[in-house]
């Protein structure tokens, strides 16, 4: 096993850094800080895509490609604002770039997901969130070195399966106590679910007074909210182990240990042309 650094910041530091319910911004930055080596950071086109921090760095001297979701609010060189948590056109495309350097330079990847989903709407679609979204998806299917999944927070819907959710087999998912996953966040859930409702007592003839939508919406945002919960998701394989976040980086040490030099080189690679 080898051995490296130790992490600029200790990991008891990871539980304030992250609200318990999800909702408040940190720098994904202060995260790494206290799961890598000190000072092996090194960021992949940080001006470019900031919803995402791809970067290269070592855990216990392992080298490793980080793909992780930046909670912050961003400006792009525009001037735009641009929300945390949610894969963007500039942040997709960068992100799969990094993955297809980090494949032919046979570097095992980690990703560290807290996702919303990907921003939609005209102006995403103009950006060519569809084109970019379909690279990452290409980089991540064709993409042979062993990668790694952290859940340190939401991980909804299509952003799940981007941030190389089960369907591209990860060595490991591993997931914090917080951790919350799901086709959608449960507002959102909750309101589709509602209308449909609506509609329902609409067609009966029995619509449906302001105290009893109050009163519907509460209770499926209370039962949808309970089917996101971490110990629900590994209850159905979707993750392999639920650990303290103070332990990512014995955890990812661990399997990245297993990567040796002979493992990587079995592994056919090819020239990606992007």
């Amino acid at each position: 096993e080898r051995s490296g650094p130790d992490p600029a910041r200790p990991g008891e530091d990871l539980y304030s850094l992250i609200s318990a319910d999800g909702t408040g911004e940190y720098d994904v930055r202060d995260l790494l800080s206290c799961v890598v080596d000190a000072d092996s950071l090194e960021e992949f086109r940080p001006e470019y895509g900031k919803t995402l921090v791809t970067a290269y760095a070592r855990i216990q001297g392992n080298p490793v490609g980080l793909v992780a979701n930046q909670r912050q609010r961003c400006k792009t060189s525009k001037g735009e604002i641009q929300i945390g948590g949610v894969m963007y056109a500039d942040a997709s495309e960068k992100a799969a770039r990094f993955v297809f350097d980090c494949d032919q330079n046979r570097i095992p990847l980690v990703f560290i997901q807290d996702v919303q989903g990907f921003m939609v709407g005209k102006q995403s679609e103009q950006a060519g969130i569809i084109r970019s979204g379909a690279l990452l998806v290409r980089a991540m299917s064709v993409a042979t070195v062993p990668k790694f999944t952290v859940v340190v927070g939401s991980s909804y819907g299509a952003g799940n399966y981007a941030m190389c959710g089960r369907a591209y087999d990860p060595a490991v998912i591993l997931a914090w106590p917080n951790a919350r996953m799901a086709v959608m966040g449960g507002n959102q859930a909750a309101d589709t679910l509602l209308t449909l409702r609506l509609r329902d007592a609409e067609k009966s003839g029995k619509p449906m007074s302001p105290e009893q939508i109050n009163e519907l919406r509460d209770t499926i945002r209370q039962q949808y909210q309970e089917h996101t919960e971490v110990r629900h998701a590994a209850s159905r394989g979707w993750v392999d182990a639920i650990i303290p976040p103070d332990h990512t980086r014995r955890w990812l040490a661990a399997a990245l240990s297993v990567c040796t030099p002979e493992l990587l080189s079995r592994a056919r690679y090819q020239a990606r042309e992007v």
